[in-house]
């Protein structure tokens, strides 16, 4: 790696204890290949597949990620709430409305490079819960940060491509890399936009894809089916880690590489 880079790891939304115990298995490997300078973890849907709880947070920790990012399932489970004013390396969406617990970014120390990274999470508004602005939410935010962190990383939580992509558009050159989360499904459009931001419109999932977006066929294809509520439960087979890679030169801000990393890989022939 050239000392003017870093680069930065980001796992892709963890589903429930399968996601976990998977992570916990092959991310060791994984970070000794890559030898990232900087990881990031959505972790939302890391407790009974919605919400989280602090001894989550810890074992996320001990694996080695130095954030976590959240979304719309943050403040699923209530017992979060007050270790979520504590933690600033536990983040939630920016753009909830003022009030609420916990951190919408933080500016971090890279480990060995003479450098800060600026982490911000934000949360759409097309085809989910209606908050507050995330475009002028990121603006306000991009003031602060740039006071202090020489790259800036964005965890954009939102259903809609068209919003994912608006949002890239909107900030290109002025943030390092966009990461999409939320929809569970890893898209394959990795790219750097015209002005250096490192771009894709979902990261995907980790845990069991032997489901439907992490959760068990029957009850969710009940849903469909019937047109009634069904509860949710996490599957268990079939585990992937779905990560996306990104090398960002520290000098320019400029994201320089980007691309998806995904164990094991989708079969998508019979052999």
């Amino acid at each position: 790696m050239s000392a003017n880079t870093a680069k930065v790891f980001f796992i892709a939304d963890i589903v429930g204890e399968p996601g976990l115990s998977f992570l916990e298995t092959m991310l060791p490997p994984l970070l000794e290949k890559h030898s990232p300078d900087f990881v990031i973890a959505n972790g939302e849907n890391t407790h009974e597949g919605r919400g989280i709880n602090r001894d989550i947070v810890k074992r996320l920790y001990d694996l080695g990620v130095d954030v976590i990012t959240g979304g719309n399932h943050s403040f699923d489970k209530w017992k979060i709430f007050s270790y979520m004013k504590s933690d600033p390396n536990l983040l939630r969406p920016l753009n909830y409305p003022k009030g609420n617990a916990g951190f919408g970014f933080g500016i971090y120390d890279l480990p060995g490079i003479n450098a800060r990274i600026g982490v911000m999470n934000l949360q759409g508004r097309t085809f989910m819960p209606s908050i507050d602005d995330p475009f002028a939410a990121s603006e306000w935010a991009l003031k602060k940060i740039k006071e202090e962190a020489d790259i800036v990383f964005v965890d954009f939580h939102a259903e809609a491509t068209a919003e994912k992509l608006a949002m890239a558009w909107h900030l290109d050159g002025q943030v390092s890399v966009i990461v999409g989360t939320h929809t569970h499904v890893p898209t394959n459009d990795a790219r750097i936009f015209p002005q250096g931001t490192g771009y894709i419109t979902d990261a995907g999932m980790t845990g069991p894809f032997n489901s439907v977006i992490g959760m068990k066929k029957k009850t969710s294809i009940n849903r469909f089916v019937l047109g009634t509520p069904q509860k949710f439960l996490v599957a268990e087979k079939e585990n992937r880690m779905c990560a996306v890679l990104s090398t960002i030169n520290v000098e320019t801000s400029r994201c320089v590489e980007i691309h998806p990393v995904i164990y094991p890989e989708f079969q998508n022939k019979i052999s």
